[in-house]
């Protein structure tokens, strides 16, 4: 039989060892203005979660790709954190390009053949649209964060984040159809642990049409100049 440890010798071990993490769980709904598409159910809402006074861990190194099939970009949405690589390879059997010319990360990948990749650094937090020059009707939203812990909702509005050491964070929300102002007032404080399968979020839904956009030389498409978010 082991000899018990002392009281003392307890204290340290405990002190020492790393806290449990726990598992976030959080419910979305999203409140449709009208009945729109509905196919995607409470689907494409990102939530995440930035320890309060201390930095966040590392972010474990992805290898994402945002391929060109079908005439899409597919996944529509792709979450990274900051520094990623992401890889646009082009499945389609004929030309594509890719582009963005909004908050976050600028860049123009040019027109590229079929069977070949191009990849995209994203070293600074915020939201890029994606597009074709070629095909006005693809888009795609890169999220770029500077915490590890985020997760997606389901079609049910199921959100899961890992692995949460104990301690408070400030949670975020974003979702393509929503406005920033709608989404700020989502933003809060929470504790890990004390909060988690209870809490539930409404975000609402401001866009349900085609949003025009322009080409990369801020010109109109030739063909429709609209996407329909996802």
């Amino acid at each position: 039989m082991r000899p018990a440890l002392s009281p003392a010798v307890l204290a340290l071990t405990l002190a020492i060892l790393p806290a449990c993490a726990e598992d976030f769980h959080a419910k979305v709904v999203v409140q449709r203005n009208a009945p729109g598409d509905k196919a995607a159910g409470d689907s494409n809402v990102v939530v995440w979660l930035t320890p309060v006074g201390s930095q966040p861990p590392p972010a474990p190194v992805l290898h994402p790709r945002l391929a060109q099939k079908n005439k899409r970009f597919e996944p529509h949405l792709l979450v990274v954190p900051v520094g990623t690589l992401v890889e646009f390879p082009n499945e389609d059997p004929f030309f594509h390009n890719v582009f963005s010319l909004y908050k976050g990360k600028r860049f123009d990948l040019g027109l590229y053949e079929a069977g070949s990749s191009r990849s995209a650094r994203f070293d600074r937090p915020g939201v890029s649209f994606i597009f074709c020059n070629i095909h006005p009707e693809m888009s795609a939203a890169v999220v770029v964060l500077e915490t590890p812990y985020y997760g997606i909702s389901n079609r049910e509005g199921r959100v899961t984040i890992p692995n949460l050491p104990p301690g408070r964070y400030h949670l975020e929300v974003w979702y393509e159809r929503s406005s920033p102002e709608a989404l700020g007032r989502l933003a809060r404080q929470i504790s890990i642990p004390g909060e988690g399968p209870g809490l539930a979020m409404e975000v609402p839904e401001v866009i349900t049409a085609n949003v025009p956009h322009k080409n990369k030389y801020g010109e109109d498409y030739q063909q429709s100049s609209g996407y329909k978010p996802q």
